[in-house]
């Protein structure tokens, strides 16, 4: 661990110029609707072009009278004809989060484990299922398919915060990301009480902080020798019997529960041996192989089978 690299998260560092005009760029990049105030991405044009740096945002950031203005709720459709809650801050508040954002990711992905795939710099959803199958054809044909809770709506800020203590000595970016966690939500015009669990889905900071602690599970696992994929908090565990994984299942079970403060979807997470059953990121695998690929292997191993939109 380079020690020295992640003392380097300031609050100057997160505020540099060329930081937070880069931070601009990927804002209006990512177009969104605007929040609260009504401000559109398409304002933040002086900003990209200079002439609005040093401004008063970046002033109260530094001086701790920041405050990030109440996200803006709505609901998108689900697959499953439920919905989900999506949180959209203000532009301004956009372009702090995706800053500070920057600096963690630079920061945090040598600490990263290897078989994190989401929400990572040249990482994707392909490379994570060449990972799984990959685990699979080494011969590990059963499955833990360990679904988390409600996993953005059950983050606990204290435990989050403790988590990225551990590595970064600049308490002010300690506040000002509990700052954005504590940002109240809009909703039909409404402002709610700030909380003390949940990172909003919606807001660019919330994917590297999911992984910032989810790390912490990686690590675990890793010291184990247990192989396993994780995509953002999608996880696919391999495993060479039903009596192993059964006893991975526990401990995983009892470290998130105990560690992490979060919960496992008991009725979602389950044990399979490699089938068409098995699906990962909308992929699924089974044992079965052609003919022709087993002329050329000689041995069976998991193919591919379908995508399920």
């Amino acid at each position: 661990m380079n020690s020295t690299n992640i003392n380097a998260v300031t609050l100057e560092r997160i505020l540099d110029r060329c930081n937070l005009y880069d931070a601009c760029k990927q804002v209006k990049a990512n177009k969104g609707a605007p929040g609260v105030d009504g401000m559109r991405v398409e304002e933040l044009q002086p900003y990209i072009d200079g002439r609005d740096y040093p401004s008063q945002l970046t002033h109260a950031v530094l001086n701790g009278t920041y405050k990030p203005q109440p996200i803006k709720r709505v609901y998108i459709p689900k697959d499953n004809g439920e919905q989900r809650p999506l949180g959209i801050p203000t532009v301004q508040d956009r372009v702090i989060q995706q800053a500070t954002a920057q600096v963690l990711t630079e920061l945090y992905e040598p600490l990263f484990s290897d078989n994190s795939f989401g929400f990572r710099p040249g990482r994707g959803t392909q490379d994570a299922i060449e990972r799984a199958t990959e685990y699979v054809n080494s011969g590990l044909k059963w499955v833990i398919d360990l679904d988390l809770a409600k996993f953005f709506d059950t983050v606990n800020h204290s435990k989050l915060l403790q988590v990225l203590s551990n590595h970064i000595s600049d308490e002010r970016v300690i506040s000002l990301i509990h700052k954005f966690l504590r940002a109240t939500v809009s909703e039909n015009g409404k402002i709610g009480q700030a909380t003390v669990i949940s990172t909003p889905q919606g807001g660019c900071i919330s994917p590297i902080l999911a992984n910032i602690l989810l790390n912490e599970l990686d690590q675990n696992l890793e010291k184990r020798n247990i192989k396993f994929v994780r995509y953002a908090d999608d996880m696919v565990v391999f495993c060479g019997s039903y009596r192993a994984a059964e006893r991975i299942l526990g401990n995983i079970k009892k470290f998130i529960e105990e560690k992490l403060f979060l919960r496992i979807n008991e009725t979602k997470t389950k044990i399979i041996r490699v089938s068409k059953e098995v699906q990962f990121l909308g992929f699924s695998y089974t044992n079965k192989t052609t003919a022709k690929r087993k002329k050329e292997e000689g041995k069976s191993s998991a193919n591919l089978v379908s995508y399920c939109p």
